[in-house]
């Protein structure tokens, strides 16, 4: 592990450099000297003026922030003269948020639940944070995983089972924890709780040291793609709890399915809690900047779904409806011209 700037939950991030824009590992690069087709906008002398190194903290290597980040990075420093984006793995959501607020990272990836927290200053966060949105990128499927051989078909089945709710500051031990409350399971007192990344998760379930887990992520979720491909995988019912979610948290939750085939051996539409992911930055940002690194993750959609499937969901015309955060103003004004 490379060194790095401790997180908020100790845990010291990898930072990674590479070069290219490629279909698996996908990191980060140094700035191109000309932007070409579905570069960014903005003007040509701020452009060229220009010396800005990013950090970009993402997520664990086996979820999507991680390499759909490393995609992003390797893309705005390829397309945008004068940026160099290094991606950076953390913990998730919680992490990331408070990595920007203390100027370690200048643009996170953070799912809905924890930016309205982040932006209210509530939960984790003592005091608001001065941020904004560069729009909805994708949305989060929580996923609650198993194996048949476990014999758990449902939320309520975790009760005195071995269960990670997800890392130490990501939002998938937030959303977590806020399902089985809403199952009637004390996600502190009714589980034997064991806190893991989703690639610890499932090699802790394939060589039996915990029961089951739970990961809000994109799809497919490469860590799960793994687990079903060894083994007879459940995916519990999470839909139910949506509403319960909205009417007490905020109406950034919501229902929707996984589909049928989404991993091998899923049948049927699992219904699940969804939650969108946001890409934040500070208010202090560049409005230039904030309006090139827009146009350019939303104009080059077809090269990112050489990284991850979840580019599929990039849409401008949407992207700024969230109400829980302010769209930052460069980001709005790429929105309101490409609308």
């Amino acid at each position: 592990m490379t060194s790095g700037s401790i997180t908020a939950s100790g845990r010291r991030p990898r930072l990674f450099l590479a070069a290219g824009l490629a279909a698996s590992m996908v990191l980060t690069a140094c700035g191109g000297d000309e932007p070409d087709g579905g570069g960014g906008g903005g003007g040509e002398t701020a452009a060229e003026e220009r010396n800005e190194n990013l950090t970009f903290a993402t997520g664990g290597t086996g979820g999507v922030y991680y390499p759909y980040g490393g995609g992003i990075a390797n893309l705005l420093s390829a397309e945008l003269p004068g940026v160099t984006v290094t991606v950076q793995e953390t913990n998730a959501s919680v992490d990331n948020m408070l990595l920007l607020e203390s100027g370690q990272a200048q643009m996170v990836f953070a799912l809905g639940d924890v930016v309205a927290d982040a932006v209210a200053g509530e939960n984790t966060f003592e005091e608001p944070l001065d941020v904004c949105s560069l729009g909805n990128i994708y949305n989060n499927y929580v996923h609650f995983f198993t194996t048949a051989d476990t014999g758990i078909t449902s939320v309520e089945d975790l009760k005195g089972k071995r269960v990670s709710p997800g890392a130490v500051g990501s939002a998938s031990e937030v959303t977590a924890d806020r399902i089985m409350q809403a199952a009637g399971v004390d996600p502190q007192a009714d589980i034997e709780r064991v806190q893991l990344g989703v690639a610890e998760t499932v090699a802790a379930i394939q060589d039996g040291t915990v029961d089951a887990g739970a990961w809000s992520g994109g799809l497919p979720t490469g860590a799960i793609v793994d687990l079903a491909s060894s083994e007879e995988l459940v995916l519990l019912d999470t839909g139910e709890y949506a509403d319960e979610l909205a009417e007490e948290y905020g109406d950034y939750y919501f229902a929707d399915d996984i589909p049928a085939g989404t991993y091998e051996g899923q049948d049927e539409d699992v219904p699940n809690v969804v939650s969108p992911n946001i890409l934040v930055v500070r208010t202090d940002m560049d409005e230039s900047l904030q309006e090139d690194i827009t146009r350019t993750i939303f104009e080059n959609k077809e090269q990112l779904l050489t990284v991850h499937p979840a580019a599929e969901e990039l849409d401008p015309a949407t992207a700024a409806d969230i109400e829980f955060i302010e769209t930052c103003p460069g980001a709005q004004a790429y929105f309101d011209s490409a609308n």
